[in-house]
């Protein structure tokens, strides 16, 4: 499995990208986490709006991998970054470059729309994607902690905030 091609993933991959999310929800241990629907994944990466964008990753004609980012705008910074949410290879395509070549083009990417950065997470018992990351040359952020909201806590947030009226309308 040495040839392998990338492309944006198009709306007829949607049920093959939502397979290899299921794949990487298990390899993380977070399978039951998982509230993400074929649709919503489809509307999420089509809308008029897009949320994210994805490249698969295929040799011998079966899909073996994705990378899903989206674009952030981190203020300190004073021009956008790229956020990868995932980047997956399954098992046995991975030592081939893929994982490699995936967050090489994010990069491409990012560079080419002005980007001066990419941030992703990473859980803290994968060794495996750590060494790889270090390989790279990148750098864990010390001194940062991720916190989340949601459900009760995200809703019991919301009702202390004020309606907008959104500029695209």
């Amino acid at each position: 499995m040495t040839e392998y091609e990338l492309r944006p993933a198009t709306r007829e991959d949607v049920p093959i990208l939502f397979e290899l999310l299921l794949d990487l929800a298990e390899y993380e241990q977070l399978k039951e986490s998982v509230k993400l629907t074929e649709e919503t994944f489809a509307e999420a990466l089509f809308a008029k709006r897009p949320y994210i964008e994805a490249i698969l990753a295929f040799s011998e004609g079966k899909a073996v991998g994705f990378a899903l980012y989206y674009h952030v705008f981190p203020t300190f910074l004073g021009k956008p970054a790229m956020y990868l949410e995932d980047i997956y290879v399954r098992p046995v395509a991975r030592g081939h470059g893929i994982g490699r070549t995936l967050l090489a083009t994010v990069a491409r990417i990012a560079l080419e729309r002005g980007c001066g950065r990419i941030d992703w997470s990473v859980l803290n018992w994968n060794e495996p994607a750590i060494r790889f990351y270090q390989l790279l040359g990148a750098q864990p952020k010390s001194g940062w902690t991720i916190y989340q909201l949601e459900g009760e806590a995200l809703e019991k947030t919301a009702e202390h905030g004020h309606s907008l009226q959104s500029p695209d309308h």
